[in-house]
C-alpha cells in the first residue's frame, strides 16, 4: 500500500516537473537567444558583461583566499591559547590530586567535583568545558569511587576516537583535535585538548573542550563584509565600464549610422562633433571625408549627366546627316557595276561602314535611354520557343557564311513568358551572332528549358572560348577580349551591354561561362511571370561536356545545315515541311523526333546524348540539355563563369 502511494506521489511530482519545464523552458530559451543576439550586436554590452564576469571571478578568487587566511589565523590563535591554558590547568589538577588527603567516598567525590569545577568556566579568551573519564582496561582499586565526570550535556562521545587513542597510548604528552559539541539545541565548533592525570592510583583522561563559536561568528561577519563589499565593488566596476564604453562606443555607433545613410545616398549627413579629444578628431575627419566624397560624387554625377546628354544629343544630331550619307552610299553601291575596280571597291567599303556607323548610332541611342532611365518594358505573354526559332531563322545567312550548324533543343509545346519580345529578340540575336562569330565554324547549340518560376535559354559555341577573367568583363561597354581581332560582323561593342540592360528590365539573369579552346556558354534566365523572383535557373551554366557535340535522340531540334564540307547529324524521322531559309547554302529546317514504339506512341529516351554532348535524361517526352536542374535542385555552379546578373 505504501509502495503504491509512493509511486502515485512520484508520478505526480514528475508531471509537475514536466509542466514547469514546458512553461519555463521557452522563456529561458528566449532569454538566452536575446542575450546571444545582444552579445553579437552590441560592443558596449559585450564589454560591460565581460568586465563584470572578470571582476566577479577575480573577487571570488581573492575573497576565497582572504577568507581562508583569516579563518586559519583565527584557528591557530585559538589553538595556541587552548594548549597553553590546558597545560596550566592540568598541572593544577594534578597537583591538587597529589596533595589530597581523603579516604572516604564522599570526600573523594567532593574533591574531584570542586577541582574540575574550578577548571571549567571562562578562560582568558575562550570558554571551556571538560570531560573526565577513567581509562578502560585497568584494575579497579577499592578506593576508586569516581568513574567519569563531564560539563552539562557533554559525554565522552564528543571526543574524537583518534584523540582518545592518542591520549591513551601516550605518556604525559598533550594532544588536540577539532570537534563539535552540543550546547542547548545547536552544535558548536570547538577544540578538544587531552591529557592524562592520576588520582589514588587510577589513571584518568582529562579533556578540556574550548568553544570556538565566537571565532566562527567573527569569521562569518568578515565573510559577509567581504561578500557585500565585493558585490558593491562589482556593481561599481560595471557602472564605470558602462560609462566609459558608452562614451567610446556611442560616437562609433553614430558614425556607423551616418555611414549607412551616406551609403544610401544621403550625402548631406554628418556626425556631431563635441570636444577636442581623439573621438572628436575622428568625427571631424569623418565629416571632412564625407564632404570630400559628396563633392566628388556630385562632380562625377554632373560629369556623367553631361556625358550622357552629350552622347544623346550627338546621336540625335547625327541621325539626319547619316541618313543623307546612307542614301548617297546606297546610290553609289547600286551603281558600283559601272565603276572601275578602285571606285567599285570604295563604294562597297563606304556602304558597309555607313551600315556599321548606323548600327553603332542606334546602340548609342539605346544606351543613352538606359542611362537616362527612359527605357520602359512592354511585357506581354509570348511563346519564347517560337521567338527563339524566329531568331534562328533570321541569323541563317550568317550561319551559312561561317559554316556553323545551329541546333535548338527545347521541350515540346509552348513556354509562355511575360516579356518584351522586341528586347528578348535583340538579346538572343546578339548572343547567337556572337556565338557564330567566335565559333570558328563549329556547331552552335541553343537550349531552352523551364521550371515552375523561370525559363532559361543557353547559347553554346565550341570556338575560341574565353578565360574566367575575360568572362567577368564580357558585359562591359566597348570591351573586346582581343582588340586586334577584326569585327567581321560589324558589331559596335555595345551588344552585350544592351543585352544586360534589357535583362535587368525583366528582372532576369544574364550569365557567361567560357573555357579557352572549348568555347563559351551564355545563359539567359527570365521569370515566367512578371515581377516574380528567380530562385534557380532550369539550365546549368557550365556545360557538363565541353567537347564537340555528338549525335543523340532529340525531341525538338531545329537544324541549320552548314555547307557541304561540314557533317550534320543523321535525321531520325522524315523531315517536316517548314518555311525555307533565304540563303543558298542553308537547307530547310528539319525536325528530329524521338523513337516511336509499336503502338505509335512516343517512347521515353534513356541515356541519350544531346547535340551539345550533354546527358539526356528524358523520361516524359521532353529533352534535357546541359543537365537541366530539377525544380527542387540547386542551381548550377557559377564560380567558373560570370554572373552578368541584371
Amino acid at each position: 500500500m505504501w509502495v503504491k502511494r509512493a509511486r502515485i506521489v512520484g508520478v505526480r511530482v514528475a508531471r509537475l516537473v514536466r509542466t514547469g519545464a514546458r512553461r519555463f523552458l521557452p522563456g529561458i530559451r528566449y532569454l538566452l537567444r536575446a542575450v546571444q543576439r545582444k552579445w553579437r550586436r552590441s560592443l558596449q554590452f559585450r564589454t560591460v558583461l565581460t568586465t563584470l564576469l572578470l571582476a566577479i571571478g577575480s573577487f571570488a578568487v581573492v575573497g576565497a583566499y582572504l577568507s581562508n587566511q583569516i579563518a586559519n589565523n583565527l584557528f591557530q590563535e585559538r589553538l595556541a591559547q587552548a594548549e597553553s591554558e590546558t597545560r596550566y590547568n592540568v598541572k593544577q589538577v594534578q597537583d591538587t590530586f597529589d596533595g589530597a588527603q581523603v579516604t572516604d567516598q564522599s570526600s573523594v567525590i567532593t574533591l574531584v567535583y570542586d577541582t574540575l569545577n574550578a577548571v571549567e568556566g571562562r578562560g582568558s579568551v575562550i570558554q571551556r568545558r571538560y570531560v573526565f573519564e577513567a581509562m578502560p582496561e585497568q584494575t579497579k582499586p577499592r578506593n576508586r569511587w569516581v568513574e567519569s565526570r563531564a560539563s552539562d550535556q557533554l559525554t565522552i562521545g564528543v571526543i574524537p576516537p583518534d584523540l582518545r587513542k592518542a591520549v591513551q597510548d601516550s605518556g604525559k604528552d598533550q594532544y588536540w583535535a577539532s570537534t563539535q559539541f552540543p550546547v542547548g539545541t545547536e552544535d558548536r565548533p570547538g577544540i578538544a585538548v587531552g591529557n592524562k592525570v592520576t588520582f589514588n592510583g587510577t589513571v584518568y583522561e582529562l579533556y578540556l573542550i574550548y568553544d570556538l563559536n565566537t571565532a566562527q561568528k567573527t569569521l562569518d561577519e568578515i565573510q559577509n563584509v567581504l561578500l557585500a563589499g565585493g558585490a558593491l565593488l562589482v556593481l561599481m566596476i560595471g557602472g564605470v565600464a558602462w560609462y566609459v564604453t558608452r562614451n567610446v562606443v556611442s560616437p562609433v555607433s553614430h558614425a556607423a549610422v551616418v555611414s549607412e545613410k551616406l551609403a544610401a545616398g544621403q550625402l548631406q549627413e554628418r556626425m556631431v562633433v563635441k570636444g577636442e579629444d581623439e573621438v572628436a578628431r575622428l568625427g571631424a575627419s569623418f565629416n571632412h571625408m564625407a564632404a570630400s566624397l559628396q563633392e566628388q560624387i556630385t562632380q562625377l554625377a554632373t560629369l556623367s549627366q553631361m556625358q550622357q546628354r552629350f552622347v544623346s544629343d550627338v546621336s540625335h544630331e547625327l541621325r539626319t546627316p547619316l541618313t543623307t550619307v546612307r542614301m548617297a552610299a546606297e546610290v553609289l553601291y547600286d551603281a558600283r557595276e559601272d565603276f572601275d575596280p578602285i571606285n567599285k571597291r570604295s563604294a562597297e567599303l563606304l556602304y558597309n561602314q555607313v551600315e556599321r556607323f548606323q548600327s553603332l548610332l542606334a546602340d548609342l541611342l539605346e544606351i543613352s535611354r538606359f542611362d537616362a532611365g527612359a527605357a520602359t518594358l512592354d511585357a506581354e505573354p509570348t511563346d519564347i520557343v517560337q521567338l527563339v526559332s524566329h531568331v534562328i531563322e533570321g541569323v541563317a545567312p550568317v550561319a551559312a557564311e561561317y559554316g556553323s550548324a545551329v541546333t535548338l533543343n527545347a521541350p515540346a509545346g509552348s513556354i509562355i513568358v511575360d516579356m518584351d519580345d522586341r528586347r528578348i529578340d535583340r538579346i538572343l540575336r546578339n548572343l547567337i551572332l556572337n556565338a557564330l562569330e567566335h565559333g570558328e565554324g563549329r556547331p552552335v547549340n541553343i537550349s531552352v528549358a523551364a521550371n515552375d518560376t523561370a525559363v532559361a535559354v543557353a547559347v553554346r559555341d565550341h570556338g575560341i572560348g574565353m578565360t574566367p577573367a575575360e568572362a567577368a568583363r564580357v558585359f562591359d561597354r566597348f570591351w573586346r577580349a582581343d582588340p586586334a581581332r577584326a569585327r567581321t560582323t560589324g558589331g559596335s561593342g555595345l551588344g552585350l551591354s544592351i543585352a544586360a540592360e534589357d535583362t535587368k528590365l525583366h528582372n532576369g539573369w544574364l550569365q557567361a561561362w567560357g573555357s579557352k579552346g572549348n568555347g563559351s556558354n551564355f545563359r539567359l534566365t527570365l521569370p515566367l511571370r512578371r515581377d516574380e523572383p528567380i530562385t534557380r535557373s532550369p539550365l546549368q551554366l557550365e556545360p557538363v561536356n565541353v567537347g564537340l557535340p555528338g549525335t543523340g535522340n532529340q525531341q525538338t531540334v531545329l537544324l541549320l545545315d552548314p555547307p557541304p564540307a561540314a557533317s550534320t547529324p543523321a535525321v531520325a524521322a522524315p523531315p517536316v515541311e517548314t518555311p525555307s531559309v533565304a540563303a543558298p547554302s542553308v537547307a530547310a529546317l528539319r525536325v528530329e523526333a524521338p523513337p516511336v514504339d509499336a503502338a505509335g506512341a512516343s517512347g521515353a529516351v534513356d541515356g541519350g546524348t544531346t547535340p551539345d554532348g550533354f546527358t539526356d535524361d528524358v523520361t516524359d517526352g521532353s529533352v534535357t540539355v546541359g543537365r537541366m536542374i530539377p525544380d527542387n535542385g540547386p542551381a548550377g555552379p557559377r564560380d567558373t563563369g560570370t554572373e552578368g546578373r541584371a
